[in-house]
């Protein structure tokens, strides 16, 4: 670890008030946790992953609910 990268994190972890190792261990294991995440396996039978793939592939279906939510005004263009 360079100087300066070291100094960034006790810079960091006294503002936190944590001690450095610490602060280096929490921050591991928040990065940790994100990666994992980010590569969730979902494990589905041959039937259900053909029915997901068929509507993945489908062209969207008009619908109420739909036209409702498209005609409603957002909240950011209210002035």
């Amino acid at each position: 670890m360079s100087a300066s990268e070291r100094k960034l994190i006790d810079r960091a972890a006294l503002a936190s008030g944590k001690a450095s190792p610490d602060f280096v261990l929490e921050a591991a294991h928040r990065a940790a946790e994100e990666t994992l995440l980010d590569r969730v396996l979902l494990c589905v039978g041959s039937k259900a992953y053909a029915a997901f793939l068929a509507r993945l592939d489908a062209s969207p279906q008009p619908n109420e609910r739909l036209h409702r939510t498209l005609k409603r005004s957002m909240p950011w263009d209210k002035g």
